[in-house]
């Protein structure tokens, strides 16, 4: 039996020594890879926090009415579901119905704040810690905050504010260089520059047992003594200290005896503190040390196989058949292509260059790519002054991550008509990755705003297309695309996205959508034609504003939108709104599909497809049932 075995609860872990502790956490990090191997996942983040998950329970009493410990970003959080009372769950991890890949209140009691975008986590801890001091309680709340989420501004929003009220609280920065990119920016470089500074290096070598004699020795007779000599210990960590936090650090954050001693004389501090610590980035796993960029996220359907100690990956077993690209492959195709003809493209991304398909742009047209960190908000504003000086940028953004840089949209970008391009990635249904990723709200908060045009391509053509006619708009316009393959649908000729296409007549009844979901459409019409059921398919590609000319030539028969997008507000309800807005309600017979009034839990992108009917079946379905509904009704 393993020492993971025996762990219960973290409570089981306050009576192991310390080797025993070491041992267990090669034992987290096996676990941790074995499977994340088979369903796919973070990998690097979570191997880069073993020893300090261990620590944290080790000294804390984390749980509901005791220690809140809030994972800033999430998907650090491995360790510390295996210790809390999940690791006989832990191989459901990120499938459907099994724990998730992120921290979730409604999961575990362990779980104290739910995360999975960056930098909430001194914000919650803050609100933890007044709630605590004005209802009289006693506890501490600890923030784990790091992978880059320093850089962004709501972080120093509530630093500068914690630092005000002065509320004690432990606010550990979990310094690995790295985002899911390098990291970039002023404040990473001061980063650095902290852990470059002589002390530090001359300390270097015998780091763990220099810091164990300060810490562990001397620091141990009053919290006066703890707090003189322990803040600014190494560096000075000056920009904390004036906002109002006794700085610690930098400390290895893999010495596991040196973390256990710090935070137990921590925990006897009063204040609001800041622990700086260094940890590598997949640790435990040469691989993903040496490469941690690739290996922060994978899948089982690309890696197999991961040796633990040479951290060899057998070379991937492609299938046969033709290469189709990704929505991502399609649209940096494109960028390239408009950059190569107009000197005045410029791409932006929020800390995703990889994931946006920006590191290509940024390998050909460096001088015109920027990356400004995890700070969507200043992403758009930024792009916003670009447009002005008469520059055409393309903010390539996650779906989910555009609804932080709303306000920016509406009011720096719409309000002044500014022509800034959104490239809005990983839109609609997003697969495992749990609630908080699924960009399925844009078409719903973009349609209110005046003054943008919202584009839906169907397939890898239509997202090169309709990136270069975004371009030669003087306005603001958007466009988002699903994640995952892009198989062509539809002839390539001749295509004209401007407005919306009919790719199959039907008599019974039309499906109008928009989005890849229309290759379902087309396999639901094939199924329903077997039935003797004509089913029409139209592409309305655009949702703002929509193709009225299309529309009307539909409105005579039966109608059914499909979307992958909230119901509430999205493309089926502009469909109604055109119709009542032009008297033509008393002809409309419609039936809306997509995302009903919920969060989708996570599950395969198919899964989730499934769940909601937006596949060949479902979708055949619901045609079969309203037709024989209406036809039911002219009886």
């Amino acid at each position: 039996m393993s020492l993971l075995d025996t762990i219960n609860s973290p409570t089981d872990l306050k009576s192991l020594s310390l080797p025993d502790l070491e041992i267990l956490a090669e034992e987290l990090r096996e676990r941790i890879i074995d499977t994340v191997n088979r369903n796919g996942g973070h990998l690097a983040s979570p191997l880069g926090v073993v020893e300090l998950t261990l620590a944290l329970h080790y000294v804390f009493d984390v749980g509901t009415n005791k220690d809140q410990l809030i994972w800033d970003v999430g998907h650090q959080c491995y360790a510390h579901k295996l210790l809390t009372e999940r690791k006989d769950v832990f191989n459901t991890l990120r499938k459907k119905e099994g724990i998730s890949g992120y921290p979730k209140i409604s999961e575990s009691e362990y779980d104290c704040f739910g995360t999975g975008h960056s930098s909430t986590s001194i914000s919650a801890a803050l609100g933890m810690a007044a709630a605590r001091d004005q209802q009289g309680k006693d506890f501490d709340v600890i923030a784990v905050i790091g992978d880059g989420a320093m850089t962004a501004g709501m972080a120093w929003e509530a630093l500068c504010h914690g630092g005000h009220l002065g509320r004690k609280s432990l606010i550990i920065l979990n310094d690995n260089e790295m985002s899911i990119s390098k990291n970039v920016g002023a404040l990473s470089n001061y980063f650095n520059r902290l852990i470059t500074a002589a002390p530090y290096k001359r300390a270097k070598q015998d780091v763990a047992s220099f810091v164990k004699n300060i810490v562990g020795q001397r620091v141990t007779t009053t919290i006066q003594r703890i707090e003189r000599s322990v803040k600014g210990f190494i560096t000075h960590g000056e920009i904390f200290q004036e906002l109002g936090y006794n700085y610690i650090g930098p400390v290895d954050g893999h010495d596991l005896p040196l973390l256990i001693a710090v935070f137990s004389n921590l925990k006897k501090m009063e204040g609001p503190m800041l622990l700086h610590l260094r940890t590598e980035k997949g640790k435990g796993l040469k691989a993903a040390e040496d490469d941690p960029l690739k290996f922060h996220g994978i899948s089982p359907e690309t890696v197999r196989k991961i040796d633990t100690e040479g951290g060899a990956i057998p070379a991937k077993i492609e299938k046969p058949g033709p290469v189709v690209k990704t929505f991502t492959d399609a649209f940096m195709e494109g960028l390239l292509e408009a950059a190569h003809k107009d000197e005045r493209v410029a791409g932006i991304t929020a800390a995703m260059p990889t994931g946006t398909g920006l590191s290509t742009f940024e390998k050909e047209f460096p001088s015109r790519f920027y990356d400004v960190g995890i700070a969507e908000q200043h992403a758009v504003t930024f792009a916003a002054g670009l447009a002005t000086q008469g520059l055409k940028p393309v903010v390539a953004i996650y779906s989910t991550f555009l609804q932080r840089g709303y306000d920016q949209l509406l009011h720096d970008v719409c309000i002044q008509n500014l022509p800034v391009v959104f490239a809005l990635d990983r839109a609609g249904l997003v697969g495992e990755d749990s609630p908080t990723q699924n960009g399925t709200f844009d078409l719903s908060f973009l349609r209110c705003v005046p003054g943008i045009d919202v584009l839906v391509p169907r397939d890898d053509v239509d997202t090169r297309l309709m990136l270069q006619w975004c371009l030669e708009q003087d306005h603001p316009t958007a466009f988002r695309y699903a994640r995952g393959k892009a198989p062509t649908i539809g002839t390539t000729e001749n295509r004209d996205v401007s407005r919306g296409e009919i790719l199959r007549a039907g008599t019974d009844l039309n499906f109008l959508a928009v989005g890849p979901v229309i290759g379902a459409c087309l396999e639901a019409a094939e199924l329903l034609e077997a039935e003797g059921i004509s089913i029409g398919v139209a592409d309305a590609r655009f949702v703002k504003p929509l193709d009225a000319a299309l529309i009307d030539s539909l409105i005579d028969h039966p109608i059914i939108t499909v979307e992958e997008n909230m119901l509430d507000g999205g493309f089926g309800s502009a469909v109604l709104e055109y119709a009542a807005n032009n008297d033509k309600l008393h002809q409309l017979r419609i039936k809306r599909m997509g995302i009903p009034d919920v969060f989708t839990p996570q599950g395969t992108r198919q899964e989730q497809l499934e769940s909601h009917d937006l596949h060949a079946a479902g979708l055949a379905a619901a045609a079969r049932h309203f037709v024989q509904t209406l036809a039911q009704s002219t009886l």
